[in-house]
């Protein structure tokens, strides 16, 4: 299993990618040299096709999107030759129009320049994005104790690796315990709240007695970055889970956030749990967020989904029906069923206006 991230993107947004720095498209790469080849071979077959000579002067500027600065000058200078051979008909250009299309091609090569350092400096920045990504949430392995683990992350924000979803499992004396959260809002603005809420996670996942005093911790901590700051106004959501070694039963808090789905068999069912505030609101008078306990028979799977997945709307504005849509993915392998999950939201054309973020939790033996 493991972890899938969200490199997996609606199709405009894989459109726009090399805008931003990513390879060009096959056909954007291989256009100017196409267009160069063709005219020359229509001006050498008929004289007729010189007027298709003013489409030389775009080759320098569509090369400047796919080439650098060497390849550019290449090209531009293929296309002064190309004007100057007698065969092609072309070799009576005015001397303004010559001089056009040199300083056109020069430009191009300056262009060309600029954009390859431009990408260079995108290149490691988005290393480095994605060296933040694995430090705050690293891929999950596989299996973690008794449970096997496969994970699904995509940022709502374009040009981003990290946004306000998290979740984590990890091994401890209690067993192997899990979360999945939505911090408020999303993009580079939620990273450092996540980064609070799992730090908290991880160290109350060893030394806490029962979920009900990590959902406290993690709590505690939102209340802490918030103290102090004006109009912070910081919350998360979450859905906190225990396994315990022997893998029979699963523990469940919920924090304001959407129910696990069970599937069993062949069936699809939200698991009832007492829903809690929030984390880091503080409500008075409002009772903590209670521990439920659901047992589990084998071959039992959780699937967790943020409300990016749960939320998502058709051209109609009606809900994704998650429930019903994991009743006929049941047959899915776990270590796939988040992306059947993402592929059947863009196959059904349902528009993911948040964070994205799926879980599957399969406790037991590793299948053989």
């Amino acid at each position: 299993m493991g972890s899938v991230r969200g490199r997996v993107s609606q199709g405009r947004r894989e459109d726009r990618g090399w805008l931003r720095g990513a390879p060009p498209p096959w056909w954007i790469r291989v256009l100017p040299v196409l267009l160069l080849t063709a005219v020359t071979a229509a001006t050498l077959v008929t004289p007729h096709a010189r007027d298709l000579g003013f489409l030389l002067g775009a080759i320098p500027p569509l090369a400047v999107l796919s080439y650098g600065p060497l390849t550019t000058a290449v090209l531009g200078l293929g296309v002064i030759v190309v004007l100057h051979l007698p065969a092609t008909h072309l070799n009576r250009p005015g001397s303004t129009d010559l001089l056009t299309i040199v300083f056109v091609a020069a430009l191009s090569v300056f262009v060309s320049y600029v954009r390859s350092h431009r990408d260079a400096q995108l290149n490691t920045e988005r290393a480095i994005g994605e060296a933040v990504q694995r430090a705050v949430m690293p891929p999950l392995p596989e299996r973690v104790g008794s449970v096997g683990c496969a994970a699904f992350y995509r940022a709502a924000q374009d040009g981003t690796l990290v946004g306000g979803d998290f979740f984590d499992v990890r091994q401890g004396p209690s067993g192997v315990r899990a979360v999945m959260g939505d911090v408020q809002g999303h993009g580079l603005s939620a990273v450092a709240t996540v980064v609070s809420l799992l730090g908290a996670f991880r160290e109350a996942a060893l030394d806490q007695p029962d979920l009900e005093s990590v959902a406290a911790r993690m709590d505690r901590r939102l209340g802490v970055d918030s103290a102090g700051v004006r109009h912070a106004e910081l919350f998360a959501t979450g859905v906190l889970l225990e396994f315990p070694s022997d893998a029979r039963a699963v523990r469940l808090v919920s924090c304001g956030h959407p129910a696990p789905v069970l599937l069993r068999g062949g069936y699809a069912l939200e698991m009832t749990v007492a829903p809690g505030p929030p984390l880091g609101l503080g409500l008075v008078g409002v009772d903590p967020p209670k521990e439920v306990t659901v047992a589990l028979d084998p071959d039992d799977r959780l699937f967790l989904a943020s409300d990016g997945v749960w939320e998502a709307r058709d051209a109609t504005d009606a809900f994704y029906p998650l429930t019903e849509r994991l009743a006929a993915l049941t047959g899915t392998p776990s270590a796939a069923l988040p992306g059947a999950v993402w592929t059947d939201l863009l196959r059904l054309r349902y528009e993911v206006r948040d964070d994205a973020t799926m879980l599957v939790l399969a406790p037991g033996p590793p299948a053989a």
